[in-house]
């Protein structure tokens, strides 16, 4: 039975799976729970939360920035928006029209003080703040002065072989009636828009599957025969309205529809509500579709160094500068897939852009190679994929450098990120309730927690040591099982555990409290720096469970840079 004194000094992987237990090249453990990794490699206890916000229900938070010194906190609930400063103060409800269920599909893009939302059920909404209050009004397309709006219109499929016969109407001159040759038409086609004779049609009436009765701004003559040369505004009650939206280049883009899940609309270079596409000069608006042999349904749309696309099937992205509808260079890089039931915003952390997989498994980097030309998607959590559980929100912190990934089941999955460090460490928050939304605003990580006596809007804070001010939390570190010397050890006996701590005031390693110095415990001391130890006695034989475990449930820091095992074992 050989003796061995092992060291671990970093604790750069974080939590990571049982299916890497046997490899004895990963600085990791075997559990990580309401613990961070720092830059150094040490963990530390993590921040508690602060409550700031008593909410009637649950709600989606989303980060508003007006300016650096201006910042707010959207919180989406039922019907409402309520728009709360950083600091928790409540500056306006304003009314919406969405309901809580819809707010998972809700994306939004913001330019300036500005913000549009847009839902695959419901037209585009703009929340503009002026020097008073915020407004939340419908987005609309530019108007031309004869009242025709610059937005776009496409033939869809089922459109193919409908003929129109345009009659005279007895409501007035620009009044007709349009009779199809077959059953097309529905009542959710009312107040939307036709383009025939290369003029813009007003919905008025439904009629029947084959008959609407339409008007424009004008008298018009009829033509000769039917008109097969006709098509439909892309957006509306019955094709839908866009799923995803960005800014890029000084173009608003529309990504994917109900009817049309694989178009991409972009704006008049500098004229956000201008998309008619006209005779194609640089700065006219774009359209295009994504052409591959899966269906692609346009999950998000991301503004980078590219227009990046994300669909159901893999990653696109659009590499034209300037961007011009004459050069469009679009390709598909990679075949991951995005979620497509809800919106999980990707992130940018480090310059890639970071988006959950379709299978709600990975958690992906999307970085273009050494030569800028094409993308890889790099998976972040291929050791700790057991994390990953329904995610149902997500946010990044820059200033912390931690990616904040809610689960369905309330817990909080925690990627501490530093690639400079080699820091890459995934773990578990928990509180005394279910964490339902988070965000990130002038970097401070809200979130939305359900506890027993309701939903609150709480932040991490330095300054908390507990989370809303009456939950205490436990945390736990683990070791992996031990190799020594290459070998797996079948029977194992410990002399002592020495840890290095850092302003640390409580600890116990393996169920046993580690004896700090008594002068540490006054209300003006960081705590205890230093080398710390607890002597082992008895033999374990289950060699794949942790050797030894750091955990606590008391109110004060915990820093553990490093942990030192001595002792003996058996082959």
């Amino acid at each position: 039975m050989p003796d061995f004194i092992k060291t671990q000094n970093s604790f750069a992987y974080g939590e990571v799976a049982p299916e890497f237990y046997a490899r004895d090249d990963i600085n990791g453990l075997s559990r990580l729970e309401n613990m961070d990794v720092l830059p150094g490699g040490g963990i530390t206890r993590r921040r508690g939360l602060k409550k700031l916000v008593n909410l009637n229900g649950v709600a989606r938070l989303i980060p508003f920035s007006v300016s650096e010194d201006e910042n707010y906190l959207l919180a989406v609930c039922h019907k409402r928006i309520l728009v709360y400063k950083d600091n928790g103060d409540l500056a306006q409800d304003i009314l919406a029209p969405w309901e809580y269920k819809d707010s998972v599909k809700l994306q939004y893009a913001q330019r300036f003080g500005t913000m549009i939302f847009v839902h695959p059920d419901f037209k585009p909404m703009t929340l503009s703040r002026d020097p008073t209050i915020f407004r939340l009004a419908e987005f609309f397309f530019a108007a031309n002065e004869d009242l025709s709006l610059n937005m776009p219109f496409m033939k869809f499929d089922d459109a193919e072989g409908v003929r129109i016969t345009v009659s005279t109407h007895p409501l007035g001159n620009n009044f007709a009636t349009f009779t199809t040759n077959k059953d097309f038409w529905t009542p959710e086609n009312v107040t939307g828009r036709l383009l025939v004779m290369g003029r813009q049609w007003n919905i008025h009436t439904y009629v029947s599957p084959t008959e609407i009765v339409v008007y424009l701004n004008g008298p018009y003559s009829l033509p000769s025969g039917p008109v097969s040369d006709w098509s439909e505004c892309a957006f509306g009650k019955r094709r839908g309205w866009p799923c995803s939206i960005s800014f890029h280049q000084d173009r608003l883009v529309f990504g994917g529809s109900r009817s049309w899940p694989s178009g991409v609309w972009m704006s008049q270079v500098g004229r956000h509500t201008n998309f008619n596409v006209g005779t194609g000069l640089d700065d006219e608006a774009i359209f295009l579709t994504l052409l591959s042999q899966k269906r692609q349904q346009i999950c998000t749309v991301v503004s980078s160094d590219n227009l990046q696309i994300l669909t159901s099937e893999g990653e696109w992205a659009i590499s034209s500068k300037p961007l011009t509808p004459s050069v469009v260079n679009i390709k598909q890089h990679t075949s991951v897939g995005s979620v497509a039931g809800r919106y999980l915003p990707p992130q940018k952390i480090e310059g890639a852009t970071v988006f959950i997989s379709g299978s709600k498994k990975d958690i992906r980097e999307l970085s273009l190679d050494q030569l800028g030309e094409n993308y890889n998607a790099t998976d972040l959590c291929a050791f700790a994929k057991h994390l990953m559980s329904e995610p149902v929100d997500v946010a990044y912190n820059e200033e912390t450098n931690q990616l904040f990934i809610v689960m369905e089941n309330g817990d909080m999955a925690v990627l501490n990120q530093k690639s400079s460090l080699g820091i890459s460490a995934w773990g578990r928050y928990k509180t005394d309730g279910k964490f339902k939304s988070v965000a990130v605003v002038n970097g401070k990580t809200f979130v939305v927690v359900e506890r027993e006596t309701g939903f609150f809007i709480e932040t991490f804070s330095d300054d908390a040591i507990i989370d809303a001010e009456k939950y205490q939390f436990s945390f736990t570190a683990a070791a992996l099982p031990l190799h020594a010397s290459g070998h797996n050890p079948s029977r194992l006996r410990l002399r002592k555990i020495g840890a290095r701590v850092l302003k640390t005031k409580s600890l116990f390693i393996n169920n046993m409290r580690v004896e700090l110095p008594n002068d540490i415990y006054d209300i003006n001391s960081p705590g205890f720096s230093g080398d710390v130890a607890i002597n082992l006695l008895g033999t374990k034989y289950d060699c794949i469970a942790a050797p030894w475990t750091i955990h606590g449930d008391e109110a004060f820091p915990v820093t553990v840079l490093s942990i030192t095992m001595y002792g003996r074992y058996t082959v």
